[in-house]
């Protein structure tokens, strides 16, 4: 009688392991359970974000990725002054079931004790190895979000791509600009950004 409990128990678990959930049968988690559950302390230690009400692992941070979000934050700072709060890798409400943490936003002046941001002038990510997710998975979120534009810093190639125009189901404009390229902030455009002040040196 044991051999046969552990056989059965054993073909439970391996057809457990092969089955897929449909995707209308998960429930997502809403945007409020997740805060609350970063409130009492049961996501300590894990490197996550949420996306699509599901939580997302984020990718670790590279020196290079390191070099160009201190760089952005320290430029941005400097010509924001009090006009604008600049948001490094912090959260933003962007719908019910997600709450992603870019690496940089520029959002209104506020403490933002009570509530997370939810409007922004511009959302960067620094990407290497994550740039694919960043377009893909970010880049329509972002965009159902309204974010008026979008950056993605590409450290590997040393160019910044800017999604602009959001719609519905994603950016309808996204343009490439290399290292002698000059960028504004939309809603700021006196604030100036010079990709090669933002990317790592070339050969670095």
């Amino acid at each position: 009688m044991q051999r046969t409990r552990t056989r059965a128990t054993f073909c439970v678990m391996t057809s457990w392991q092969d089955a897929v959930v449909p995707p209308e049968k998960v429930r997502p988690l809403r945007r409020t359970e997740y805060d609350r559950l970063v409130l009492l302390g049961m996501l300590r230690g894990e490197n996550v974000e949420l996306l699509y009400g599901r939580l997302v692992r984020m990718s670790p941070q590279g020196e290079p990725q390191v070099f160009s979000v201190t760089r952005l934050n320290k430029l941005l700072v400097r010509a924001l002054g009090d006009r604008a709060e600049v948001r490094v890798q912090a959260p933003f409400g962007a719908s019910d079931v997600s709450e992603p943490e870019p690496d940089l936003a520029i959002v209104a002046p506020g403490d933002y004790l009570q509530e997370h941001p939810s409007r922004t002038f511009l959302l960067i990510e620094v990407a290497d190895s994550s740039l694919q997710d960043d377009r893909r998975i970010k880049g329509p979120l972002y965009a159902a979000a309204a974010v008026p534009e979008y950056w993605i810093v590409d450290v590997v190639v040393g160019v910044v791509e800017v999604h602009r125009d959001p719609r519905a189901d994603g950016y309808a404009s996204v343009t490439r600009h290399g290292r002698d390229a000059v960028l504004t902030v939309p809603g700021l455009e006196d604030v100036v950004v010079r990709v090669s002040d933002i990317v790592p040196p070339q050969g670095a």
